[in-house]
């Protein structure tokens, strides 16, 4: 089992180092089969204007009936910044290809949703700063820093 501090070092500045992005490689391959649960998929963007294409696994947060994608490497994330330069266009793959779009998430929506996630995606828990187990106020305090999007279907 991999340390919390382990894989805050394999992100250290908010980018993955080489052994991430190895570990990712093998992790988006397997979640984009729909081999893995329903929540770990592989999320496809695009850069619009390098056209540089990037795929990395993620995890699908459930709250109150609908899908979230969450950064847990907060704002400075290249899929982050890929999403916003796209109008939140993206593709999510879990043995099937899924057109959608993100919609992101005000500061004062975040919070139960962060908690929510982190219940949800064990491996994110090292990179943001509250324990699951904190009340949802304590998200409040750090929600503007991480960045949720809402899933929406397209057609």
């Amino acid at each position: 089992m991999i340390r919390a501090e382990s894989l805050r070092r394999m992100y250290a500045g908010g980018r993955p180092n080489r052994w991430a992005r190895f570990l990712n490689r093998i992790s988006a391959t397997i979640f984009s089969l729909g081999v893995a649960p329903s929540t770990a998929v592989t999320l496809d963007t695009v850069n619009p204007v390098s056209r540089t294409h990037l795929t990395l696994p993620v995890v699908i947060a459930h709250f109150e009936h609908n899908q979230y994608l969450v950064s847990m490497l907060g704002q400075g994330s290249r899929w982050v910044r890929n999403v916003r330069a796209a109008g939140g266009q993206a593709v999510i793959r879990a043995g099937h290809r899924r057109r959608v779009v993100l919609e992101e998430v005000l500061d004062d929506r975040r919070a139960p949703i962060l908690k929510a996630y982190l219940a949800q995606a064990p491996g994110a828990r090292p990179h943001i700063p509250v324990d699951q187990s904190e009340p949802v106020a304590a998200f409040a305090a750090i929600a503007s820093d991480f960045p949720v999007f809402e899933i929406h279907d397209v057609g």
